[in-house]
C-alpha cells in the first residue's frame, strides 16, 4: 500500500484506539457485569431498570430535555449577537462564555447552591417582587436542579452554535435582503438552516451529559429529584450492587443512544460533514 493510502490509517490509529481502550472494552466490561446477576435470571437487573426505577429514568430525560431547550433558548440569541452585532466587544463576551471553564464543576455547583438557599438575595428578591410566595423556595425543587444542568452546560450550547452562525458568509444575507426579503425572512430562511448543525451539536453536547448528571440533583435537589445517575452513583459505590447499577447504566446508554438516533434523523447531519 502506498504511503498516501496508508496516511489516513495511521491518523485515525491512535482516535480509534483510544476508543478501543476506554470504550469499547469497559462497555463491554459493563455488559459482561449486568449479566453477573448471583443466580437471579439474566434479566433480572434490566427489569429492575423499568420496575424500580423507571422513575428517576424519566426524570432524568425530562430534565435533560428540559435544561437543553433552555440552554438552546438562551444560547442561541446570545451566539446570534457574538458573531453578528459584537464587532470589538465579541472577544469580550466569549470570555464570559469560557471564564466558567476555569472553575470546577462541583465549585459552580455548590455557588448555585448558596445562591438559591432559602436565606439568599434571590428568594428575597423574588419574594419582595411577590413572585414566589412566602414559605416558597428554590433549592431542593425541581427548577433548581433544571437551573443548575442549563449554567453548567450552557457553554457547550453556545460554542457550537457561535462557530456555525460565524462561519455563514455575509453576503447570503444581504443577496437575500436584496431579493425583498426582510431581516426576520432573511434569518429564517438563511441564517437559521445554515446554524442547524451548530445547534444539532450544541443539542448533544448538552442533553447527553446532563442525562447522567447526578451532581447537581444531589446539591440542589432533594430525595424527590433524584436522577438516574445518582442511582448508579449509589449502587456502584454505596451499595455495591454492580450488576444492577450495570445494567442501570446499559439501559440509560440504550436509551440516549435511540434518543439522538432518532434526533439525527430528523435534523439531518449533511451538513455537519
Amino acid at each position: 500500500m502506498s504511503r498516501a493510502r496508508l496516511s489516513p490509517w495511521l491518523l485515525a490509529a491512535p482516535g480509534t484506539l483510544w476508543l478501543l481502550v476506554f470504550y469499547l472494552i469497559p462497555t463491554l466490561t459493563l455488559a459482561r457485569a449486568s449479566l453477573a446477576t448471583g443466580g437471579a435470571p439474566w434479566w433480572d437487573g434490566y427489569a429492575r431498570a423499568f420496575t424500580d426505577y423507571g422513575d428517576h429514568l424519566t426524570r432524568s430525560l425530562g430534565y435533560a430535555l428540559t435544561s437543553t431547550a433552555a440552554a438552546l433558548l438562551l444560547a442561541y440569541p446570545l451566539a446570534y449577537v457574538m458573531a453578528f452585532r459584537a464587532r470589538r466587544f465579541k472577544n469580550f463576551l466569549l470570555g464570559l462564555v469560557v471564564i466558567p471553564f476555569f472553575t470546577t464543576f462541583l465549585v459552580r455547583t455548590f455557588a448555585w447552591r448558596t445562591i438559591l438557599n432559602d436565606g439568599g438575595l434571590l428568594v428575597s428578591f423574588l419574594g419582595w417582587l411577590h413572585l414566589l410566595p412566602s414559605e416558597g423556595r428554590l433549592l431542593n425543587t425541581s427548577w433548581a436542579v433544571i437551573g443548575g444542568l442549563t449554567y453548567n452546560f450552557l457553554p457547550f450550547m453556545i460554542l457550537p452554535i457561535y462557530v456555525s452562525l460565524e462561519k455563514i458568509d455575509r453576503r447570503l444575507v444581504e443577496a437575500a435582503q436584496d431579493l425583498y426579503c426582510s431581516p426576520r425572512r432573511a434569518f429564517a430562511k438563511v441564517v437559521l438552516p445554515l446554524s442547524l448543525p451548530g445547534v444539532f451539536a450544541g443539542s448533544l453536547l448538552t442533553f447527553i451529559p446532563a442525562s447522567g448528571d447526578f451532581v447537581n440533583a444531589e446539591l440542589l435537589g432533594s430525595p424527590n429529584q433524584r436522577m438516574l445517575g445518582s442511582v448508579i452513583h449509589g449502587q456502584f459505590l454505596l451499595v455495591r450492587d454492580y450488576p444492577l447499577a450495570a445494567a442501570l447504566s446499559l439501559v440509560l446508554m440504550a436509551l440516549i443512544v435511540a434518543l439522538v438516533l432518532a434526533y439525527t434523523r430528523a435534523m439531518g447531519t449533511e451538513d455537519l460533514a
